[in-house]
């Protein structure tokens, strides 16, 4: 192994003896050390290298003597020599940032008084101008007597975080502080604002340019405290030649106007400005030089990359969130003034989306249509305004517009709001991009009624005189006709006061009639039973009507729920409705197509419909038009909300007409049992309360819409029913009803003996044999018998203390099959439940035909 040695040569004896000793020291020991503590060094460096390290220093504190590593030296501004021989420490903290000097003056005192741990992070600004951050971390030691002896550590450069923190930060709240900026100089000062203090410089603003003249014009710039504003117009040209970069669209970064030769000779005017180093970033639209970003120091200073990067980034979030605020304002601009112009015309303009979704329509729209702002908004609501005869073309011809892009072209009648229809010539326009989408479409709507009838009326004028004078004679002879038939019909169908009254009358022609019966079998003259016979049953139903209109009230009406096409009950009634309400009254049935089935009680449907159509011409004592439509409806969850509805499909039937309509204080009292605007003795008020409560008993609902001079619309929702409606049956004779199988038997419980007898009797005629009890009790001790019994018809009332529902279910715990049919006027909650039966329970309403009863047997007992 080589060692070393240290060697010294020195002359012994006389001079003139040529002597020399020589001494050879062995260091290896002490040369592997050092060249070991060399490497340990060297080692440290790289790593501090590699770990953005800036160096190691060492602080004497009794000498005041920092001794450091060359990058650490190189960093504060000594000298390398001076470094490795150790400097006071004021000598580096000469380089620390002002702001930052005084919190590291303080973390270093703390670390020297307590001993321990130091740890800081501040700026320093190198001989260049250049700013940079560092981590600092060392540990003090102290003596035995507590005074501080050593201060070793090391220290980090953390710019590239720093400023990436910085960076992030800045981008931040620059973007908290412009989302709500309404104005283009607003949001420029907000990124100044923000923007300065970032850069730690003093000044930043935006310009516009003139290319032309050379100038900037600043309307408002962010100045740091002390520094003056430059707003207002200043010259390129007065400050340098950099004005050609600009133009060019290239930054200009000047880190020291003294030493560049754009600005060389005019540092004097640019240092007068606090601009002793700045930036200038282009701002380009459309290869156009239009704006100035730029960023002022008073002092020199280096512009780093991350600087330009971060300018760049606020300039194009500035730009971006100004383009945007330009195109919103133009849009607005734009439809503000396509607004006034729409209202100021007299023609109706609307507005549709590309896939033909009418969003907007000026006032003269909703003038005419009576209807509120929004409700014609949607794809197919204008439809509903359409006559039904136009409507299928004109809605095709919609659909091949917006299919083809091509100009929507047709003429139709539409409804105003007094019901009348007017013919109309509609035309609309696609709005187009550049790149050929369709935006929206624009139309408008030209009333050419006026235009269609002078025309016709052209037409008839060059018949001939002969032909108008028999028209004319015509239409005196059926006004005539009218009157005399207004005559006649004033005196039918009105109530003739309250309940009361109309069940005295009803009363007197059913025991009158049958008076007259007995009296005529006593006598042998059989020619006038029939008659009267007819009478007495005429009244019987009249008066099983006003009892119905009285259990609909209080929703203990009893319904027979069956599928039901609504457009077939409208069409069996319509002769009805118009000998009804007079020849003076127009009749319109507007019948949907594809109208879905509804799970109603028929017989109800047409009495609340009769109901309406009678409130609607006692609405129209001078004349009108009443109108029956159905359609099917979608109710959304809103919608559904709003009308105490489920949502999902429903079956629509209205009543409207064009009479004196009713204010909101009557709409609201309207379905209140025994409310009437009539005059005494001319109505019960249970007309709309019977039709409210049968609509909540079918699972739907019934609304009002009305204006006081304009009319009135009724509708009736109710749910959809997924299956094929009903035939209408036909009534058959009692001789016709089928017939009992042998042993059939039937148990007959009601505490009317006259029912009983009645029942039994059409039940023997039949074929059946008849089991009858008076009460619950009598009756479930049959039913808990071994006697054979098809089917229990009780009453739903019955005395001792048990119903016919309670004896009902009773008995199906010993008989679980046992099919029941209740016959009652007067059904409970507590028997039929929200006005539905359980499976294998039926219900007939008192009265009803024996035929029926009947059939209803036969079909209950042969039923699977």
């Amino acid at each position: 192994m080589d060692r070393w040695f240290e060697v010294h040569a020195f002359r012994i004896g006389a001079p003139d003896a040529r002597l020399v000793a020589i001494l050879f020291t062995d260091i290896s020991d002490r040369r592997r050390a050092a060249l070991q503590t060399q490497e340990s060094e060297d080692r440290l460096t790289q790593a501090l290298t590699a770990g953005n390290g800036i160096g190691t220093w060492d602080w004497d504190i009794p000498k005041d003597r920092v001794k450091a590593d060359e990058r650490f030296a190189r960093l504060y501004g000594v000298t390398v020599e001076m470094a490795r021989k150790g400097a006071p420490l004021e000598r580096y903290f000469a380089c620390v940032h002002p702001d930052d000097l005084s919190a590291t003056r303080s973390r270093f005192a703390d670390a020297m008084e307590a001993g321990g741990d130091y740890s800081g992070e501040y700026r320093v600004v190198q001989s260049d101008g250049a700013i940079r951050w560092v981590a600092a971390q060392g540990r003090c030691k102290l003596s035995a007597d507590g005074a501080p002896l050593r201060f070793s550590g090391v220290s980090f450069d953390i710019t590239e975080r720093k400023q990436a923190d910085l960076r992030q930060h800045a981008l931040l709240e620059l973007g908290d502080a412009i989302r709500d900026l309404t104005e283009p100089g607003e949001i420029a000062y907000a990124a100044s604002a923000i923007l300065g203090p970032a850069l730690q410089v003093s000044r930043v603003g935006y310009g516009v340019i003139d290319t032309v003249r050379e100038t900037i014009t600043v309307e408002r710039d962010w100045n740091a405290p002390g520094i003056t504003t430059i707003a207002g117009t200043l010259r390129f040209r007065d400050y340098g030649s950099y004005i050609e970069d600009l133009k060019a669209g290239r930054t200009v970064a000047i880190a020291d106007v003294d030493r560049d030769a754009r600005t060389s000779e005019t540092a004097d005017m640019l240092k007068a400005i606090s601009a002793a180093s700045f930036v200038n970033m282009p701002l380009v639209e459309q290869d156009d030089f239009v704006a100035l970003l730029y960023a002022n120091n008073a002092s020199a200073r280096v512009w780093t990359d991350d600087d330009l990067l971060l300018m760049r980034e606020v300039a194009e979030r500035v730009r971006t969130a100004t383009e945007r605020l330009r195109a919103e304002n133009a849009r607005r601009a734009s439809e503000e003034q396509f607004r006034v112009f729409a209202e100021a015309v007299p023609n109706q303009i609307w507005a549709a989306r590309p896939d033909g979704h009418l969003y907007w329509f000026n006032q003269q729209v909703y003038a005419f249509n009576g209807v509120e702002p929004g409700a014609l908004d949607g794809k197919r609501s204008w439809a509903t305004q359409v006559h039904p005869e136009d409507s299928p073309s004109a809605t095709e011809a919609w659909r091949r517009s917006l299919t083809t892009g091509e100009r929507y072209n047709a003429e139709f009648r539409a409804r105003g709001k007094d019901g009348i229809y007017r013919w109309f010539l509609v035309r609309a326009d696609p709005v187009r991009a550049a790149d050929g989408t369709i935006l929206r479409w624009v139309g408008t709507n030209t009333d050419i009624d006026d235009s269609r009838r002078q025309a016709a009326e052209l037409i008839r004028w060059n018949e001939t005189l002969e032909e108008q004078v028999a028209a004319r004679t015509r239409e005196l002879m059926a006004t005539e006709e009218a009157l005399r038939q207004s005559q006649k019909m004033e005196a039918v169908g009105q109530l003739t006061g309250g309940i009361a009254h109309d069940f005295n009358n009803l009363l007197t022609g059913i025991t009158g009639s049958l008076e007259l019966l007995g009296i005529r079998i006593a006598q042998g003259r059989l020619n006038d039973v029939e008659r009267y016979s007819i009478a007495a049953q005429g009244a019987a139903k009249r008066a099983a009507a006003l009892t119905h209109r009285l259990l609909a009230f209080s929703r203990r009406q009893t319904l027979d729920p069956k599928p039901t096409d609504i457009n077939r009950l409208v069409s069996g009634l319509e002769d009805l409705v118009r000998r009804t309400v007079g020849p003076e009254i127009e009749v319109e049935v507007v019948e949907a197509v594809g109208l879905w089935a509804t799970l109603v009680d028929p017989n109800q449907l047409e009495n609340a419909l009769l109901n309406l159509c009678i409130n609607a011409r006692d609405a129209m004592p001078e004349g009108g038009r009443l109108t029956i439509e159905t359609a099917n409806r979608w109710i959304d969850a809103r919608t559904a909300h709003q009308r105490e509805l489920e949502p999902g499909q429903y079956v629509s039937l209205s009543v409207s007409d064009t009479g004196t309509g009713m204010p909101p204080e009557v709409i609201a009292k309207a379905f209140d049992p025994f409310f009437t605007t009539k005059p005494l003795g001319l109505g019960t008020g249970l007309g709309l309360s019977m039709i409210y409560g049968f609509a909540r008993q079918s699972g739907g609902q019934v609304r009002i819409y009305s204006e006081v001079g304009d009319g009135t619309n009724v509708c009736l929702y109710l749910p959809r029913h997924f299956g094929e409606a009903e035939d209408a049956g036909v009534d058959s004779e009692l001789s016709d009803a089928p017939r009992a199988l042998d042993g059939e038997t039937v148990l007959v419980v009601d505490d009317e003996p006259t029912v009983r007898m009645l029942v039994i009797e059409v039940l023997e005629e039949l074929g059946y044999a008849a089991i009858e009890a008076a009460d619950g009790a009598a009756g479930l001790k049959l039913l808990q018998s071994s006697a054979r019994i098809d089917l229990l018809v009780t009453d739903v009332g019955l005395p001792g203390g048990m119903n016919g529902r309670q004896m009902a279910d009773a008995a199906r715990v010993g008989r679980p099959d046992l099919k029941i049919l209740f016959i009652t006027g007067y059904a409970e909650n507590a028997v039929v439940g929200n006005g539905f039966l359980d499976p294998g329970m039926h219900v007939m309403t008192k009265p009803f035909a024996m035929e029926a009863l009947a059939g209803r047997i036969k079909a209950l007992i042969t039923a699977g």
